[in-house]
């Protein structure tokens, strides 16, 4: 008895243990991963029961004219001649027709005196636009103002009820792994409620100048276009902007952060105003900063200066090297068309350069930006040894490859299949602005360069592609 009696402590003592582990595991792992540690919330309830009186239903009518019959015919009933209809052939394409287009998207309110924030495309060109709140009230809104760039739009109803706002967060801090709520009408569903997780942030998608997108697998659908992503606090930290068509649990958001300023703006003037330098610009690749003797310092490459505007005036040049705005470092391309476009208008605005791998400050005074694309003898043949045909710019070339008018250098015209430029990567189209760090604008001077380098030393051409940038390709006498 004695042995079972001893045998029993000993389970009860081990079973006790076990379980004061088991308690300890968790909260040793939560004091390692912080406030965090809740990895899955135990729903989601409370949060959208607050935040949905706030979200708002849009639906918008425009007239469009459509050749095709309009995209609703084309969806439903096909090609059925596979893109060659005997009757559009026989009787020709006809008058365009004109159809009333309807589409839906979502929204969500900021403050009692009905402004509503939206995406552009929701309401672009619309010539109805109705808000229909979360108790099923409608009211007709007017649009206050529009952010093409940002794909932001601000609109407005008068509504004589309370009106619950949504508080805007903070999209800095905002984690990667962060659990966040989106809320909007996925296909006419109203006030549907999709949670996730932040993906990722700082995508780039190619859809405008400022892209800085948060990236979330919360489902995200047509219709949810316009409606706000929130954190578990139930503050707007992005709001709902693109999917990715073919994939599924891709979305992007834009950060409310970039949006807070706009929306200011649209609120008091219906537009936006952003600070212009007039540069080409582009990042810095490993053969560009090695080309340049850059070591470990980063920043953007100057790639030209728009005549008579606040850059060339300010003293900014061709090849120097963008490190710093004010105060703020830039890094890329996006970095610093941020930082210019978030600056005062006739401001004096301190700008920091490399030039030649000398630091230098320059003052320019920003201009107002305009959205509209600033401006992008005959010339000689010549064939050389490295297997490239090569040509003098003229402005009509240029014009047509899409540089700027007064670009110099010399164009690449043909490149001979297998010879030494083609291996090292020179491609038809590119135009050879340096030769070794030597300027060449006309084949007398390229001929004089190339002619200054040894049979086996290396030669670098600094050379520029259209609608790409700069890029540096070496290779062998």
């Amino acid at each position: 008895m004695k042995s079972i009696k001893h045998f029993t402590r000993i389970i009860i003592i081990a079973m006790v243990t076990l379980s004061l582990a088991g308690f300890a595991g968790p909260q040793n792992a939560s004091a390692a991963w912080g406030d965090s540690a809740n990895l899955i919330p135990g729903n989601f309830t409370q949060l959208a029961a607050e935040a949905r009186p706030g979200v708002v239903n849009i639906r918008t009518v425009k007239t469009v004219k459509d050749k095709d019959g309009g995209r609703v015919f084309q969806h439903f009933f096909g090609q059925p001649f596979r893109g060659q209809d005997p009757f559009r052939d026989f009787f020709g394409k006809g008058p365009a027709r004109e159809f009333k287009q309807r589409s839906l998207g979502s929204g969500f309110i900021i403050d009692r005196h009905g402004y509503i924030v939206t995406n552009n495309h929701v309401i672009k060109d619309a010539e109805e636009i109705k808000v229909k709140l979360a108790n099923e009230k409608e009211f007709d809104a007017e649009v206050v103002g529009r952010d093409p760039n940002t794909d932001l739009a601000l609109i407005k109803i008068s509504a004589s009820e309370d009106l619950t706002p949504l508080k805007l967060g903070n999209s800095k801090k905002l984690a990667v792994g962060s659990w966040v709520v989106a809320i909007g009408s996925p296909f006419g569903l109203e006030q549907t409620v999709t949670a996730g997780i932040v993906s990722a942030k700082g995508r780039i998608i190619g859809s405008g100048p400022y892209d800085d997108f948060i990236q979330t697998d919360a489902s995200i659908n047509p219709g949810n276009s316009g409606g706000p992503l929130l954190n578990m606090k139930g503050e707007v930290v992005g709001i709902n902007t693109a999917i990715v068509a073919s994939g599924q649990g891709i979305g992007f958001a834009i950060p409310v952060d970039m949006a807070r300023g706009i929306i200011e703006q649209l609120k008091d003037n219906g537009e936006v105003t952003r600070g212009w330098l007039g540069v080409a610009i582009q990042d810095l690749t490993q053969e560009l900063t090695q080309y340049y003797g850059l070591k470990n310092q980063k920043g953007v490459l100057v790639t030209h200066v728009y005549e008579d505007n606040p850059a060339d005036k300010g003293g900014i040049r061709p090849h120097d090297i963008i490190v710093s705005v004010g105060n703020q470092k830039v890094t890329t391309t996006r970095e610093l068309s941020s930082a210019i476009a978030a600056s005062g208008i006739g401001e004096k605005t301190a700008i920091t350069i490399l030039r030649n791998g000398t630091e230098k400050i320059v003052t320019v005074k920003l201009k107002k930006r305009d959205d509209a694309a600033p401006p992008a003898g005959e010339g000689h043949e010549s064939t050389d040894k490295l297997g490239i045909t090569l040509s003098e710019l003229t402005p009509e070339m240029a014009k047509r490859l899409g540089f700027s008018e007064d670009e110099q250098g010399i164009l690449v015209t043909q490149v001979e299949n297998a010879g030494k430029a083609d291996k090292a990567g020179i491609r038809q189209g590119d135009l050879i602005k340096e030769i070794n760090h030597k300027k060449v604008d006309t084949l007398k001077a390229y001929t004089i360069h190339l002619a200054k380098i040894k049979k086996g030393d290396p030669v670098n051409f600094l050379i520029r592609r259209s609608r790409v940038g700069f890029a540096v390709v070496t290779l062998t006498k």
